[in-house]
């Protein structure tokens, strides 16, 4: 396996910071990886060596405000709301080199899950409206933010004054944290999320109200909604110990969406929002579930037709 660092650059000339896994020869699969809020792509341990082990080549990016891609002080969580958000994953997405007959996945977690499911679900997003979209073959989502669990749900007043304020200051920063000891049932990745300097628990009104308006369509989306979209292979996984988000509301979005195709829903019984880093055998097991799931839906498609994409 080999890593390799390097930046996508936006339209506007934002820099993302991205990092690649490759596994040895050509991959069997490409995943691309959202990483989720206060987070960033280089707090995932030893998930993406681990599927790149099993020739899945794994490339993840920082979003605007988060991790390596931040530079000023004033920019933390500053990643816009959903037009944006979701313009920037159309980019890198469709920067990817990807090889024929190879397919590519699109992952998220958390915040970055909400993001996933937004893009391929919402029929005014880039990808269900743009000609020049990436040719997905799958889609996962684990521990995504559909709704919030109501341990970690704001005070509905709280909500309702940041949004009034988000419409003359919206890029007025809040700090916005996540308690640390829900992450994860190992003390050592909390205590590593909790001194990590890039995962800052700060948003901008624009960015928190974005985020929770995605939820919301998510969480009042109904099989009748998706009419004209056409649903692709997905999987989400989820731990119902999870305080963070809400188990339930992503089991009830993958029953929904079981009605109209191909959904694989996995729960990790006990594990927090991190369940890639539950102590005990659920981190190896979701990293194989993963693994398993991508490799089988890339066999199927290997006898399909590959369309290629225009570039826009």
């Amino acid at each position: 396996m080999s890593v390799e660092e390097g930046v996508h650059t936006l339209s506007d000339e934002t820099e993302l910071y991205t990092k690649t896994w490759k596994p040895e020869g050509t991959p069997k699969a490409i995943l691309a990886f959202v990483h989720g809020f206060s987070d960033h792509c280089n707090a995932y341990y030893e998930l993406f060596p681990s599927l790149a082990s099993t020739g899945i080549e794994v490339r993840a990016f920082d979003q605007r405000g988060w991790g390596r891609t931040f530079k000023r002080a004033k920019d933390r969580g500053n990643s816009g709301g959903t037009a944006l958000v979701l313009s920037d994953l159309h980019s890198f997405l469709r920067s990817i080199p990807v090889p024929p007959n190879v397919p590519l996945f699109l992952m998220g977690h958390s915040m970055g899950g909400g993001e996933v499911l937004h893009y391929v679900l919402h029929p005014d997003s880039p990808y269900n409206q743009s000609t020049a979209r990436p040719n997905l073959a799958g889609v996962l989502c684990y521990s995504p933010l559909i709704a919030l669990d109501p341990a970690s749900r704001p005070m509905a007043l709280t909500v309702m004054m940041g949004r009034l304020v988000a419409r003359i200051m919206p890029k007025r920063q809040r700090y916005s944290p996540l308690d640390g000891s829900l992450i994860c049932r190992d003390e050592q990745v909390v205590k590593d999320y909790t001194s990590d300097e890039l995962c800052h628990n700060i948003g901008t009104l624009e960015q928190l109200a974005g985020m929770l308006d995605r939820g919301i369509w998510l969480e009042k989306l109904q099989a009748s909604d998706l009419e004209n979209v056409n649903l692709l292979p997905m999987w989400f996984g989820h731990g119902n110990g999870d305080r963070i988000t809400s188990w339930a509301a992503t089991k009830k979005l993958a029953g929904i969406l079981e009605k109209k195709g191909d959904v694989t829903f996995v729960t990790y019984e006990g594990a927090y929002h991190r369940a890639h880093m539950d102590p005990g055998e659920v981190r190896e097991q979701f990293a194989k579930d993963v693994s398993d799931w991508v490799l089988k839906i890339a066999s199927a498609s290997e006898s399909e037709p590959q369309p290629q994409s225009v570039a826009k």
